[in-house]
């Protein structure tokens, strides 16, 4: 039981770290590399949050999954709050994979809570 429960885990941060490499690889994919702000943006939330999975892979700690919600709410809020939401293409990446990043967090952050769902 304790061994499923750990390759759930996983399998979130899984998710989290392919996530962080979309959020980092976007700026070329999506062509907003000539935006600064929004590029910039992408590139540092998207290692923050690879090199939290990565962490979290090697050695489960809850703290990080709540950093990776505040970074998920972050990429929400950041095209207002930086001044790129006009940028269709920028603004719809970073909020699309907040969203998923929160869920995916959020998620994880049940799941230690409540051990006794997965009986």
């Amino acid at each position: 039981m304790a061994s499923k429960l750990m390759e759930e885990r996983k399998s979130k941060d899984w998710v989290i770290l392919v996530l962080a490499i979309c959020l980092f690889i976007s700026p070329w994919v999506i062509g907003f590399t000539a935006a600064m702000m929004p590029a910039w943006n992408a590139w540092i939330v998207g290692v923050l949050l690879g090199a939290l999975a990565l962490a979290t892979l090697s050695v489960f700690a809850e703290w990080e999954e709540w950093v990776n919600l505040v970074l998920g709410l972050w990429l929400i809020v950041s095209p207002w709050l930086l001044g790129f939401a006009a940028d269709r293409n920028a603004m719809l990446t970073h909020v699309i994979l907040g969203v998923l990043v929160v869920a995916a967090s959020a998620w994880a952050v049940w799941d230690v809570r409540h051990p006794h769902a997965h009986a």
